[in-house]
């Protein structure tokens, strides 16, 4: 079972359908009874961060998502901003983030990226595994994914980067630590490799 965490913000729906596919069973938390009994988390996440912090600060689950996260060591992703809100903060707003990946999320040098519109990143590129995961389980070669942000998630021990992206210098695209996920990409609008992932994942 997937708990998907519905704080208004994030295309839930396209989550629900991908599961679909896949014959996993998918529930949706709006509230912090909804999380009784979670055994795997997803985090989505789209916009500027500040907002979305207020949105999960404001939903009556943190309390309970740092209980099932931090001490009941439950698996959870968070997918786009919500790989970044796992982060201590972001340059993009001043709110403290999640911490629960040692982590600061930084804007791209825009003079570094030769693109002719630069910013934000969006469309498709390369994920490279640096590590073997279960979660990249047969996306280890050539597996693309889509984009779309103009922040970045800094890991402050490279021991936690998990896969990279090129985008006028490396990032790290997908993070982890411990039982924690963070993915930068939108597996739910990458086809049959994000498919793949999310499925990696329900297995973990």
């Amino acid at each position: 079972m997937i708990t998907i965490i519905d704080y208004g913000v994030g295309n839930i729906n396209a989550f629900v359908n991908v599961y679909k596919r896949v014959n996993v069973p998918v529930k949706i938390a709006k509230s912090k009874d909804d999380l009784i009994d979670a055994k795997k988390l997803i985090l989505p996440g789209v916009g500027h961060f500040d907002h979305a912090m207020t949105q999960l600060n404001n939903s009556g689950m943190r309390d309970t998502l740092d209980e099932l996260v931090l001490n009941q060591k439950i698996p959870v992703i968070g997918i786009c901003v919500g790989m970044q809100m796992m982060a201590n903060n972001s340059d993009e707003g001043n709110m403290e983030g999640l911490k629960w990946i040692d982590a600061t999320v930084k804007k791209f040098d825009e003079t570094k990226i030769n693109q002719v519109t630069r910013l934000p990143h969006m469309g498709w590129n390369d994920v490279k595994p640096v590590k073997d995961m279960e979660l990249f389980k047969g996306l280890e070669d050539n597996a693309i994914f889509y984009f779309l942000h103009t922040y970045y998630f800094q890991c402050n021990n490279k021991e936690d980067i998990m896969a990279v992206t090129e985008y006028g210098g490396e990032f790290a695209s997908a993070a982890y630590h411990e039982n924690k996920y963070g993915i930068q990409f939108h597996p739910e609008k990458s086809h049959h490799y994000g498919e793949i992932l999310l499925h990696n994942f329900a297995k973990l």
